[in-house]
């Protein structure tokens, strides 16, 4: 895995090979990001990027995350309740050098507490497959106050996706096995 534009082009990131099962790490692969990049950095969604706040649930290794930064958001938040996944994120943030622009919240991201800062305008949701935790995430996360308004969610699950009433599905991309839908709030 890589980053694939931006400042932190090229920069190899932590290797998890093919996934960890014992830790349900499941990459994002490096052709998958570089399309979903390459739509929201192609204007039909504006500028979702730059200056915004990201936040990624679910975030394995933080490649997501990173990519964002990379690509001119000011500050990411990774959340990731797995051991394995915490210790990818520390040290692709350390690679990336990029550790006074990010956090770590070591938790469940279907159970977040109120958030005490200003809420994400970028928000990478890559749960789990088939388990439903993707609609407990966001619900977690929109009552928390951890989502702006008019933030764009992107969704990775292999299957159709059931949004909150407080999102519009905007439309829903297939790259290989994996759907990727796009929601404004």
């Amino acid at each position: 895995m890589r980053i694939i534009g931006g400042t932190f082009r090229g920069r190899a990131l932590a290797s998890v090979g093919k996934g960890d099962a014992g830790a349900h790490l499941r990459p994002t692969t490096d052709r998958v990001r570089e399309s979903l990049f390459n739509v929201l950095m192609g204007g039909r969604y504006g500028d979702p990027i730059t200056d915004m706040r990201c936040l990624d649930l679910f975030a394995g290794t933080g490649a997501l995350g990173l990519e964002a930064l990379s690509r001119g958001a000011i500050h990411t938040t990774f959340v990731e309740t797995g051991r394995k996944g915490q210790s990818l994120i520390r040290e692709n943030i350390a690679l990336c050098q990029c550790k006074t622009e990010t956090k770590l919240f070591a938790r469940d991201a279907t159970r977040l507490p109120a958030k005490p800062d200003a809420p994400y305008d970028l928000i990478f949701l890559d749960p789990p497959y088939g388990k439903s935790m993707g609609e407990a995430a966001l619900k977690s996360a929109l009552a928390g106050g951890w989502v702006a308004k008019n933030a764009l969610v992107l969704w990775e699950e292999s299957a159709d996706i059931i949004p909150p009433p407080e999102c519009d599905l905007l439309e829903t991309r297939k790259f290989g096995g994996t759907n990727i839908s796009f929601l404004s709030t």
